[in-house]
């Protein structure tokens, strides 16, 4: 495991550092911090919130502080993530027309068909790193070097719910309709986001995914289920 960078944050944080560049063994070592101290059950800590390279522990600074903290976390016995524990997922996604409003952009930009697109797409297998910038947003890393564009210069409104999206090295699914630069070439009716469940948040970090090409009515016909 890489030595680990220590930061305050605020009052009542810790950042946990261990690189600064999206690597799959930087990740694994945020991920096995991660499982060490929920584990440990370390008193004072409230919540957990891995991201691509570092891990934030949220703590109650009544019940312990920032030194204590650092000490009882640098103490732990931090073996590798557990891969038994990730699941994967899959995701039924239509590509039709309608649902993929970029994909012709994405295949004139990287010189493939549309199929080979798709193909490339549901082809990857996908690690969601973390969940940030709007509830549920999952960013998934693996999407294949062929279909890897930079993100459009300015942003569309009104993406869709469940709208399947990628830009450079990554991929997300849409929780909310909302502004995005981000190329949209498929649809999904899977909730990523299930805000009146018991677990709202489904799909764990760490968890991979693959996109299985489907056809609209499939599409639909499996929303009414």
């Amino acid at each position: 495991m890489t030595t680990p960078r220590f930061q305050p944050v605020g009052d009542s944080g810790v950042m946990i550092r261990f690189g600064d560049v999206i690597r799959e063994d930087i990740h694994a070592d945020v991920l096995a911090m991660d499982s060490a101290i929920t584990r440990a059950n370390i008193p004072g800590v409230r919540e957990l919130v891995p991201s691509f390279t570092g891990l934030l522990v949220v703590y109650d600074p009544l019940k312990t502080e920032y030194q204590t903290l650092m000490q009882a976390i640098s103490a732990l016995s931090v073996g590798g993530a557990q891969a038994s524990e990730a699941r994967e997922w899959v995701l039924p996604t239509c590509y039709e027309d309608g649902f993929a409003p970029d994909l012709q952009m994405v295949s004139d930009q990287t010189g493939l068909s549309t199929d080979a697109v798709i193909n490339a797409h549901t082809g990857a297998t996908y690690k969601l790193y973390m969940y940030g910038f709007a509830p549920g947003y999952g960013y998934l890393g693996g999407t294949d070097d062929s279909i890897q564009l930079p993100r459009k210069t300015a942003p569309v409104r009104d993406i869709p719910k469940g709208a399947v999206m990628i830009a450079g090295p990554q991929c997300i699914v849409t929780t909310m309709v909302m502004p995005s630069g981000w190329w949209v070439i498929g649809r999904t009716d899977f909730e990523v986001f299930q805000p009146f469940s018991d677990d709202p948040f489904p799909i764990s970090v760490g968890d991979t995914i693959r996109f299985k090409r489907v056809s609209q009515d499939d599409l639909m016909r499996g929303s009414k289920t």
